[in-house]
């Protein structure tokens, strides 16, 4: 799951507005709290503690997916694409799938 969602669910589930959010957060305002939970922007390591710290859960929940979604082995199309991958619905994942398979360039026999 992206920040953006995981943000959005906590802020949901703990029944925070975006303007508690942003209270909360040092040098955070409405502005970018809303960019944060559109997934626009991302929070630094500081804003990262202090929405742990709001939310009540470790830091580690909300930096396991930045970690991973921010691989510098990947490049910015990868990173790209694995956002578009992640947003689809699980049919047009495995659609999303077959027509990439169907692309990958066949090894000859000789």
């Amino acid at each position: 799951m992206s920040i953006d969602a995981t943000l959005r669910l906590l802020s949901k589930a703990s029944g925070l507005s975006v303007a508690d959010i942003a209270t909360a957060i040092p040098r955070a305002g409405i502005g970018t709290v809303n960019a944060w939970l559109k997934g626009e922007k991302l929070p630094g390591r500081e804003q990262i503690d202090a929405l742990a710290r709001a939310f009540g859960v470790p830091a580690s929940a909300l930096l396991s997916e930045l970690a991973s979604t921010l691989d510098p082995a990947r490049t910015k199309g990868e990173h790209e694409l694995l956002a578009a991958y992640r947003a689809l619905g699980t049919r047009q994942q495995g659609a999303l799938l077959e027509v990439a398979r169907s692309m990958k360039p066949r090894t000859s026999r000789k």
